[in-house]
């Protein structure tokens, strides 16, 4: 094949052959080609205008560097919302401010339904999972490899009053799951992939949040775990109901599952829609999708 071929192929990003794959950096200058004017009745009109979760005008970053500039987001209720865009977009970092990991510098986030909301951007991460019920899902490799399923478990409820409400909580995660339940004194270490991921999830469960910000679920995963662990957390949104928003660096999964679909493009909402709406456009699929 030619180079001026190769060239022609170039078309997608996380997906497709090595020869249609482009770099980072161009991926980010055509998506910021593409970039629509997303305004924030336009998002407010995605999440119903009825919000559980929203970011007003957030500018955040680490230290001095802003990464973040006076970004929009919000997500109702039980719905569930899929920020993509290439490395780098700020995407993570949406998930850690929400949860205290870094540095804002203004703008607010405020959780709550109707005029009951409140502030939450200045809590702590720990104040957030106890009190505003946020959990933070991290990416692979967060379980504590020496310790047995139900040790792990048990950390997930640290933060409860008593170490038998944890244990409790623990035990409904098991009722929820068997195959953890099978395995609950085995040491983390000796599970599979699939198995691990689907540890950490539960273990965000213990405190029984109403909000998971999942990072990356499918990193690391053999194709046949990923689609076990998008059934779970389609479970945990609507069976159990809980709003969940997630950075996925597997665009078209993320999207096939989620409610809404934001593309970030330089630390901005470059594009907002429908998840099933963002799958069929063709500049997100040319880019994102891999095709």
């Amino acid at each position: 094949m030619s180079e001026d071929d190769k060239k022609q192929r170039a078309g997608g990003y996380h997906g497709g052959a090595v020869e249609t794959v482009i770099s980072v950096e161009a991926v980010t200058a055509q998506a910021a080609a593409i970039a629509q004017d997303v305004s924030n009745e336009d998002l407010l009109n995605l999440a119903g205008n009825d919000p559980y979760l929203s970011i007003d005008n957030l500018n955040a970053g680490y230290g001095r560097m802003e990464i973040l500039h006076n970004i929009n987001l919000h997500v109702a209720r039980k719905q569930s919302l899929c920020l993509i865009g290439p490395n780098g977009a700020g995407k993570s970092t949406i998930l850690h401010a929400i949860f205290g990991f870094n540095d804002i510098f203004s703008g607010a986030i405020r959780i709550g339904d109707g005029a009951n909301k409140r502030e939450i951007g200045a809590m702590s991460p720990s104040s957030k999972l106890k009190e505003a019920g946020i959990a933070y899902i991290l990416q692979d490799k967060s379980v504590f490899p020496g310790m047995t399923v139900e040790e792990n478990l048990w950390m997930g409820g640290f933060l409860k009053d008593k170490p038998a409400e944890a244990k409790e909580a623990a035990e409904k995660v098991f009722d929820k799951y068997p195959r953890l339940a099978a395995r609950r004194k085995h040491q983390a270490k000796v599970l599979s992939g699939g198995e691990r991921r689907l540890l950490e999830i539960s273990r965000a469960l213990v405190m029984n949040p109403e909000i998971l910000l999942v990072d990356e679920p499918s990193i690391g995963l053999e194709p046949r775990f990923i689609d076990m662990v998008f059934d779970i957390l389609r479970d945990l949104q609507e069976v159990e109901g809980k709003t969940i928003l997630m950075v996925e660096q597997n665009a078209k999964k993320g999207l096939e599952f989620a409610d809404l679909g934001y593309v970030l493009v330089s630390g901005e909402v470059a594009i907002a829609g429908k998840g099933d709406d963002l799958l069929e456009n063709p500049d997100v699929g040319r880019l994102f999708l891999g095709g």
